[in-house]
């Protein structure tokens, strides 16, 4: 997959100390295919996080699949993903990430959502016959579960820390805070925003970060209809940022149906609205220097 150069692409800096952000995988729900979906992609949620050379996966529905591709070839002997939830269209693209399918790879799962529980038992159900022919444990790569409270802080053998915060969505997700050099990102996906908005414990979870990646996957009129389903608006994004002292917000889980010329007039409605945001895109790249 090449990347697509945009306006919103800041890469400046010195790449290798950088924090640094990839979407892979922007859609919510379903993947979208067709002429119509190929500026801002089809495929469900996948984020690959770099703090500097250190690699995190946020999430593996099927933008995990390229992502894989270009690991397989280049990509560390150890790989943390990291997941909001196990709803399918944040997990239906392990089975087909391809460094699980080379026995010289380990592939550490991290499930914050289950009070504590790993996501073996559920990917045990979810990856088996008769609903998919192979385990993942059957995979020539080497898997490994592991489980935490969402809200605790994620501590790695090799030193690296990443924050979390249990979400409001059905049956829980985990949102995520990384920081390298002085600089910090925030993967807010899954989410339905409450009253009041925001909420102490997100704004406190958010503030001050370089960006917010939040899930703007309903229009205000759609979420009329479908309040409870677990999602928002950018509208409510932009509402956090402001809240939170944030400057920079990728609107992400973009609605299935929602083609390019909607999304289009959207991004231009949430540019007018906050400078600094956007919607984000397959193939966008963000890097944050680190502070000097």
């Amino acid at each position: 997959m090449s990347r697509r150069k945009t306006e919103a692409d800041t890469a400046t800096g010195a790449e290798g100390a950088s924090l640094s952000v990839r979407f892979w995988g922007v859609r919510g729900s379903v993947p979208a295919a067709g002429s119509r979906f190929e500026h801002f992609g089809g495929n469900t949620p996948c984020v690959e996080v770099r703090c500097g050379q250190r690699l995190f996966v946020v999430d593996a529905g099927t933008g995990i699949i390229p992502l894989g591709q270009e690991l397989a070839l280049s990509g560390p002997a150890d790989i943390d993903i990291v997941l909001s939830h196990l709803h399918l269209d944040h997990v239906g693209g392990l089975p087909f990430f391809k460094p699980a399918l080379l026995p010289d790879r380990r592939i550490r799962l991290h499930c914050g959502n289950l009070r504590g529980e790993s996501a073996e038992e559920a990917f045990g159900r979810l990856f088996s016959p008769p609903l998919f022919p192979v385990s993942l444990a059957q995979l020539p790569g080497r898997i490994e579960h592991l489980g935490f409270k969402a809200g605790d802080t994620l501590t790695f053998a090799d030193g690296a820390s990443a924050e979390t915060l249990l979400l409001n969505h059905p049956g829980g997700a985990t949102g995520y805070r990384f920081s390298h050099g002085g600089r910090s990102l925030c993967y807010i996906s899954d989410i339905e925003h409450t009253d009041p908005w925001p909420p102490p414990e997100l704004r406190d979870f958010v503030q001050g970060a370089d960006l917010v990646i939040y899930d703007g996957m309903f229009s205000e009129t759609e979420y009329i209809r479908c309040q409870g389903w677990g999602h928002s608006t950018w509208q409510k994004g932009v509402d956090l940022c402001r809240a939170s002292a944030v400057e920079r917000l990728a609107v992400f889980h973009l609605h299935p149906q929602h083609d390019d010329a909607y999304l289009q007039s959207e991004d231009a409605k949430v540019k007018a609205a906050m400078p600094g945001a956007f919607l984000a895109r397959e193939g966008l790249v963000l890097r944050f220097p680190p502070k000097s």
